[in-house]
């Protein structure tokens, strides 16, 4: 099963200690639930993968930003890994440690630059000259001296799908080499910031190992070009998580031997970004079914959860499991599993072989912790889903359900 801290027992599935059943009696539906205890062992997986370096893990908040789970690893003294304004204020209200963030991305503006310098943040990763010029006014400004990143763009082809690949020369991302360089070089032109890293992400859900070996190979004869100017280096996120059971991405433990056996004896600072294998695994959407529907070509199972909620299979193409809460021990049918918004487009699964549903069955949607609710929106008017946080045999509803008025705050009619 592609899921971590979830189990089943005499047939009903549940999350760490609690029932699925009894979240949705409670909460209802649909609803994200995900297990503190996964959460926990992935970052600290991270952590002990890289114990022989000198290395910071600073989670991804673009993965799932709910306050919850930011609060959850705060408090294992995780840093954070920003690419807006707004992360940053979530970071800050779930308790994160200001020095502990980097603030990544291709479009900081002003304000934000100037918030996060207030904030004392630990670091910028800066993406073209004209956003490093920018922030260096916005320092002056101020009055503060950030250490600074370049983010390089080290034109590495990652396998993965290509709304989410970041490291060819093609993709908005990074600043390419020589140019880098060249600025490095004229560091003292950008004073007071002061640029001692070197920044490198070259994607998502990366299953090869073997393709940030390359940027980081990259990455590194650029450091030994720059002459001792570099005290730290960031490799960014990526390594995937499996989505089914015919998936086998590497460990955690496999990635950190790499980095290890590469970095191992070099005076840097090294920093990572996982977002998505510390919480993808972790959550599930739980939802459910509200009609079977027979079309001439095809089995529909309409269920309330919907693109709304959940846009990774319209969006991404992605797979994700489908189990039922509980084993009923169907016959086995082949069914689109489809929400109630208006769209074609509107699909959790298609063509999924699964036991046969009946209205009123709850299902679990596998592996929605990373860019599930994050991508939620409000279209058709419809509200975004509950959030609830397990740990052992107790749960807490981390974000409640949108109400009708939610849908208008800050609206005003004429």
């Amino acid at each position: 099963m592609p899921l971590q801290g979830f189990n089943c027992s005499e047939g009903r599935l549940l999350c760490e200690g609690v029932l699925l059943e009894q979240i949705a009696e409670d909460v209802g539906t649909p609803t994200y639930v995900y297990s503190a205890a996964a959460i926990v062992e992935n970052y600290h997986a991270y952590q002990s993968a890289l114990s022989e370096l000198n290395a910071e893990v600073a989670y991804a908040v673009k993965a799932n930003g709910s306050l919850g789970i930011l609060s959850l690893l705060a408090k294992q003294g995780a840093g954070f890994d920003i690419v807006s304004g707004g992360e940053l204020y979530r970071v800050l209200r779930a308790g994160g440690d200001p020095a502990k963030v980097v603030f990544s991305g291709v479009g900081k503006t002003r304000a934000e630059m100037e918030y996060a310098l207030k904030s004392g943040i630990g670091r910028f990763n800066c993406e073209s000259a004209g956003e490093l010029d920018l922030l260096r006014q916005t320092a002056v400004d101020t009055g503060l001296s950030p250490q600074v990143a370049l983010r390089v763009n080290p034109d590495i082809n990652a396998d993965t799908h290509p709304y989410i690949a970041t490291g060819l020369k093609a993709h908005k991302f990074g600043i390419p080499m020589d140019e880098a360089e060249d600025l490095y070089r004229r560091a003292d032109d950008f004073a007071p910031l002061q640029l001692t890293g070197v920044a490198c992400h070259i994607g998502s859900q990366i299953f090869d190992i073997g393709a940030f070996g390359g940027a980081l190979e990259k990455v590194l004869d650029l450091i030994d070009r720059l002459d001792g100017r570099i005290t730290s280096v960031d490799l960014g996120g990526g390594l995937g998580v499996p989505y089914d059971d015919s998936q086998q991405p590497p460990s955690i433990a496999d990635y950190g031997r790499l980095l290890t056996d590469a970095l191992k004896g070099r005076d840097l600072l090294v920093m990572l970004e996982p977002g998505r294998s510390i919480v993808g695994r972790a959550g599930i959407l739980l939802t459910e079914t509200l009609y079977i529907k027979q079309g001439d070509e095809k089995s529909f199972v309409i269920v309330d959860a919907a693109m709304t909620d959940l846009i990774r299979p319209a969006l991404y193409q992605a797979n994700h499991e489908v189990y039922h809460v509980v084993n009923h021990d169907r016959t086995e049918i082949v069914a689109d599993i489809v929400g109630p918004v208006c769209e074609s487009g509107d699909f959790l699964a298609q063509d999924r072989t699964m036991p046969a549903a009946e209205p009123g069955d709850l299902l679990a949607i596998a592996t929605a912790g990373a860019y599930g609710f994050v991508l939620a929106s409000n279209y058709n008017a419809r509200r975004r889903a509950a959030e609830v946080l397990v740990q052992g045999d107790t749960w807490t509803e981390i974000r409640r359900r949108e109400s009708y008025e939610d849908l208008v705050r800050g609206e005003q009619e004429i």
